[in-house]
Order: C-alpha cells, then sequence, then structure tokens
C-alpha cells in the first residue's frame, strides 16, 4: 500500500554502507522505483558508558550518513535501561566534540590526543550527527522517532487536505420543530 513502510535490517553489517556501496546501490534502486528513503541509524545507549564508544559510534553514524546521501534519522536505543539524569542525557542528543574529545583525553594514551582531536574535528567539520532517545516502553518516545522519520521522508506531503466533516442537521417538520424520535 502507499502508506506502508518498507524495512531493511542490517544489524553489526556496517561495512555495507559505511564503505562499500551495496546500500547505496539499494537504496538508489528504491528511489527509481518511486519510494521515499529514510536511513534510520541505531546505536545502542550503552555506547554512552564510554566516551571512546560513543566517538566510534557517532564517526560511525557519520559515516553512513555521507555514503549513503539520504535522509537520516539516527536514534539511541534501549533508553529504558539508562538510569542517569535527563540532563545527563541530553548531552548525547547533539553530542558536542569538544566535550567527547575531553572525555576521551581523560582515559587515553597522551600519544593517542591528537588522533582524538583529528576525530572530534570530523565530527564538528560535518555537524551532523545527533540522536532521538528510543524507550520501547514509551509510546511518546515511539511517536516522536517516528514522527521524525515520517518528517525525513515526507509522509502525507503529498495528500490534499480534507475539509472538516459537518455535523447532520436534525430532522424537522413542517414548521420547523425538531423531532426527537
Amino acid at each position: 500500500a502507499d502508506d506502508d513502510y518498507f524495512i531493511i535490517d542490517c544489524p553489526g553489517q556496517i561495512e555495507l554502507y559505511s564503505h562499500m556501496p551495496v546500500m547505496k546501490n539499494i537504496v538508489a534502486a528504491l528511489q527509481r522505483w518511486g519510494f521515499m528513503t529514510c536511513a534510520v541509524f541505531v546505536l545502542d545507549s550503552q555506547f554512552i558508558a564510554d566516551s571512546g564508544k560513543f566517538l566510534s559510534g557517532c564517526l560511525a553514524c557519520l559515516s553512513a550518513m555521507v555514503q549513503l546521501e539520504i535522509a537520516h534519522v539516527n536514534v539511541l536505543t534501549k533508553m529504558d535501561l539508562i538510569r542517569k539524569k535527563r540532563s545527563f542525557m541530553e548531552r548525547f542528543y547533539q553530542p558536542d566534540p569538544e566535550n567527547l574529545v575531553a572525555d576521551l583525553n581523560e582515559s587515553s594514551n597522551p600519544s593517542m590526543y591528537r588522533l582524538n582531536q583529528a576525530m572530534g574535528e570530523l565530527l564538528e567539520d560535518y555537524s551532523l550527527v545527533g540522536f532521538l532517545p528510543l524507550n520501547i516502553y514509551d509510546p511518546e518516545s515511539l511517536n516522536f522517532v517516528l514522527s521524525h522519520i515520517d518528517q525525513a521522508v515526507q509522509y502525507g506531503e503529498d495528500l490534499e487536505p480534507r475539509d472538516p466533516e459537518e455535523p447532520e442537521a436534525p430532522e424537522t417538520d413542517a414548521g420547523g420543530w425538531v423531532n426527537e424520535d
């Protein structure tokens, strides 16, 4: 049907969309057939426990975004497992590369500082990576992510607006009185 989603799941197969043209070719074919396409990059929220892992996840996300060249929604999943304050979590939704590098440098060998800085600058140069939180047990969270995907694929943009339905007028008799039967 016209409003169905077609999902291609590639768990753990990052090479299919980061440095090989497999997914890019599939996306191009789908677009030729008239499908609106959107990539949804899913990163496990447990990556935030380690700044190196989170930076790596951000770079993998950026690689997929640049390689696929389509609308992209990045999702930080399993938020129901995170027991941190909201203010702490919000810093991961729009990650600041400078803070990520500073956190990473605290636990890195000083010989790695230049590499850490280069990775942070790469994220900063593109300034594309941000995440939506997803808690599968929270309907609002699911709707929030779905609405971003709908917006990315322009779902409903081609629908004609409908006039609001007017209520039916009550039946009246010849004298204009409303029949209460």
